[in-house]
């Protein structure tokens, strides 16, 4: 099957509601705690020109991701990568990564990037992209990021004493680890 994957378009806002269903049945069926995102708030991504989708060569949604902001745009994050169940298994996932993380590269080529998951294939896309695993206290100390954490089901154990713990890993990308390991060679 081929598919287009491209950075999102106000053609693209028609799938929002689509997006959030498939995000919402993905974290069920995998019992992880992803915070539920508003067809309002991916529409946004998408107008913003921060947001990647994937679409079938007939017009079907088949994937999606898109970027936030935090810390005064010194951070970035990788957020919100789902496949559509029909099209799981054929690579697109890694596909729509590299676009997410290129398209972060372009806007904000000094921001770290770093991307937060429960999922062990996301882990192993962000580590082939050079992501490494950090503790939290290395990711944005941005108090309007973590608010976003509300929204997961594992939201109440994420506050204990102003010591975050979570069930998921943060990996992070560095450029400056980047540009220092490429002149090294």
């Amino acid at each position: 099957m081929t598919f287009n994957v491209v950075v999102a378009d106000e053609s693209h806002t028609k799938y929002a509601d689509e997006i959030c269903e498939e995000v919402f049945i993905s974290a069920r069926e995998r019992g992880t705690g992803i915070a539920r995102r508003t067809p309002e708030y991916i529409t946004e991504k998408i107008m913003a020109g921060k947001a990647v989708i994937a679409i079938t060569e007939d017009g079907k949604f088949a994937g999606f991701s898109y970027i936030e902001t935090w810390g005064h745009k010194q951070f970035v994050a990788n957020s919100g990568l789902i496949v559509a169940h029909p099209y799981r298994g054929q690579g697109l996932a890694m596909r729509i990564k590299r676009r997410i993380f290129q398209l972060s590269q372009e806007l904000f080529p000094e921001a770290k990037i770093f991307s937060i998951t429960t999922g062990a294939a996301v882990m192993k896309m962000n580590y082939e992209l050079g992501f490494r695993p950090v503790p939290f206290a290395l990711l944005t100390d941005d108090p309007e990021f973590w608010k976003g954490c509300q929204g997961c089901r594992n939201y109440p154990i994420l506050e204990s004493n102003s010591f975050r713990m979570c069930l998921c890993t943060g990996l992070l990308y560095d450029p400056s680890e980047h540009i220092i390991i490429e002149n090294q060679k």
